[in-house]
């Protein structure tokens, strides 16, 4: 076995584990705290994506580019909740997905008008643009960036959903939404906040994946598919499930893609593995959500009080 590829797509999958974490834990957030289905989640990420580019074009600083990039994306945010999600919280669910499909449609065609039809590439700084090596490993610098921007964005979140009054509230009304309202919280205020919040984490991600990917069109669409996987995997409305399911999911994805054909040709013959293993490697995280709902529909790491 090649030790120093394993190592490589262990952390790759890692990565990808780290960047769904930050996609999904604003999104559990927002169902789990307010009940609402937000299918344009997604459209904070590639929002993200732009604003970073924009600001990193004018200003040549990538470090620039992020944070502007998330005050933008807070107010994105915090306007949509404003205008729109407040408006649908007592609606029912088929609402929500009309309302935020019709979101995605929206910022789409905005993000057309404003930036044009091609995609806006990232470039990044000498510094981040290298590679580290470990023995006879070597590995992108710019990769082990966001693996440590993820972790210690979920220490950050650790630290405010566990250890300060705005996470207690978080958490009461991911637990029980109507005794935090009987108790006189601003509740509007509350679901404005936790909103913006993770509108930011969603635009966090994009930016981070941006400068690999490129900013484009649509972006978040097909990644928002796998961020609800990993909400119904680690439980909504579970910052801590959204970590642990984001990392499960990430590791299975990569290896499964990586080396599922070699497991398959150890009992088929070869060509039929190699055929066979794309299609499989595809529905893993679908096969592994079906079995959290068959055993454990709450999740694996439901938020305390949880049904």
């Amino acid at each position: 076995m090649d030790w120093n590829l394993l190592i490589t797509q262990l952390m790759n999958g890692l990565q990808l584990g780290l960047l769904l974490f930050l996609l999904a834990s604003g999104l559990t957030l927002i169902f789990g705290i307010m009940d609402f289905i937000n299918l344009s989640h997604g459209s904070f990420y590639m929002v993200g994506a732009y604003f970073c580019g924009t600001i990193v074009a004018k200003t040549g600083s990538f470090v620039l580019g992020i944070l502007f990039g998330l005050v933008g994306v807070f107010i994105v945010g915090a306007l949509v909740e404003w205008f729109i999600a407040r408006k649908l919280y007592r609606s029912d669910h088929l609402d929500h997905v009309l309302v935020t499909f019709g979101l995605i449609l929206i910022f789409d065609t905005l993000v057309h008008m404003i930036w044009g039809a091609s995609g806006m590439a990232i470039p990044l700084p000498d510094v981040l643009n290298g590679q580290v090596s470990i023995g006879t490993l070597v590995l992108p610098t710019y990769r082990l960036l966001i693996i440590a921007a993820g972790l210690g964005v979920a220490a950050f979140l650790y630290v405010l959903v566990t250890r300060t009054r705005l996470g207690m509230l978080i958490r009461a009304g991911a637990s029980n939404r109507t005794m935090v309202e009987a108790l006189g919280v601003n509740i509007n205020r509350l679901f404005l906040i936790v909103f913006a919040i993770g509108a930011s984490m969603a635009g966090l991600a994009g930016m981070l994946i941006a400068p690999i990917t490129e900013a484009s069109i649509g972006m978040g669409n097909d990644i928002i598919i796998i961020a609800f996987v990993v909400v119904i995997v680690g439980g909504i409305g579970s910052v801590k499930g959204a970590f642990y399911a984001g990392l499960i999911i990430g590791l299975i994805d990569t290896l499964s893609r990586s080396y599922l054909d070699d497991v398959l040709a150890l009992s088929i013959p070869i060509e039929y593995a190699e055929t066979a293993a794309p299609a499989i490697s595809a529905m893993m995280v679908y096969i592994l959500m079906a079995v959290v709902l068959a055993f454990r529909p709450q999740g694996l790491f439901p938020p305390a009080g949880a049904r």
